[in-house]
Protein backbone atom coordinates (compact mmCIF):
# COMPACT_ATOMS: atom_id res chain seq x y z
CA UNK A 1 0.00 0.00 0.00
CA UNK A 2 1.79 3.37 -0.89
CA UNK A 3 0.10 6.73 0.48
CA UNK A 4 1.02 10.36 -0.74
CA UNK A 5 0.52 12.82 1.61
CA UNK A 6 0.09 16.03 -0.75
CA UNK A 7 -1.99 19.56 -0.68
CA UNK A 8 -3.35 22.02 -3.85
CA UNK A 9 -0.85 23.80 -5.76
CA UNK A 10 2.46 22.01 -4.34
CA UNK A 11 4.77 20.57 -7.40
CA UNK A 12 6.75 18.38 -6.07
CA UNK A 13 3.07 17.04 -5.12
CA UNK A 14 1.99 16.57 -8.31
CA UNK A 15 5.45 15.34 -9.57
CA UNK A 16 5.07 12.60 -7.54
CA UNK A 17 1.37 11.69 -7.74
CA UNK A 18 2.13 11.79 -11.70
CA UNK A 19 5.57 9.21 -11.42
CA UNK A 20 3.65 7.08 -9.57
CA UNK A 21 0.76 7.50 -12.06
CA UNK A 22 2.98 6.62 -15.43
CA UNK A 23 4.70 3.71 -13.58
CA UNK A 24 1.06 2.46 -13.18
CA UNK A 25 1.67 2.31 -9.04
CA UNK A 26 -1.68 2.23 -7.08
CA UNK A 27 -1.83 4.52 -4.21
CA UNK A 28 -4.10 6.19 -1.88
CA UNK A 29 -3.56 10.34 -1.82
CA UNK A 30 -4.59 12.61 0.88
CA UNK A 31 -4.99 15.98 0.71
CA UNK A 32 -3.98 17.41 4.19
CA UNK A 33 -5.78 20.93 3.28
CA UNK A 34 -9.00 19.34 3.14
CA UNK A 35 -8.25 16.53 5.61
CA UNK A 36 -7.79 17.64 9.20
CA UNK A 37 -6.64 13.93 10.15
CA UNK A 38 -4.37 13.25 6.87
CA UNK A 39 -1.99 16.19 8.57
CA UNK A 40 -2.31 15.09 11.73
CA UNK A 41 -0.93 11.83 10.27
CA UNK A 42 1.73 13.91 8.23
CA UNK A 43 2.89 15.59 11.77
CA UNK A 44 3.02 12.04 14.14
CA UNK A 45 5.17 10.83 11.40
CA UNK A 46 7.32 13.64 12.41
CA UNK A 47 7.35 15.68 8.70
CA UNK A 48 7.24 19.48 8.12
CA UNK A 49 7.13 19.39 4.04
CA UNK A 50 5.26 18.12 1.27
CA UNK A 51 4.94 15.31 -0.11
CA UNK A 52 5.24 12.61 2.25
CA UNK A 53 5.18 8.96 0.51
CA UNK A 54 4.79 5.77 2.88
CA UNK A 55 4.78 2.43 1.26
CA UNK A 56 5.02 -0.95 2.62
CA UNK A 57 9.03 -1.94 2.40
CA UNK A 58 10.72 1.33 2.48
CA UNK A 59 10.78 4.45 5.27
CA UNK A 60 8.46 7.29 4.53
CA UNK A 61 10.23 9.62 3.08
CA UNK A 62 9.30 13.17 1.36
CA UNK A 63 10.08 15.79 -1.47
CA UNK A 64 9.63 14.59 -4.97
CA UNK A 65 12.41 11.39 -4.81
CA UNK A 66 12.41 9.47 -7.94
CA UNK A 67 15.19 7.13 -6.52
CA UNK A 68 13.04 6.10 -4.17
CA UNK A 69 9.73 6.12 -6.09
CA UNK A 70 11.47 3.94 -8.59
CA UNK A 71 11.65 0.85 -5.82
CA UNK A 72 7.55 0.96 -5.52
CA UNK A 73 7.23 0.20 -9.24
Amino acid sequence: MVVVYSKSNCMQCNFTKKFLEDKGVPFTAKDVEANEEALEEVRQLGFTSLPVVIADGIEAFHGFRPDMLSRLA
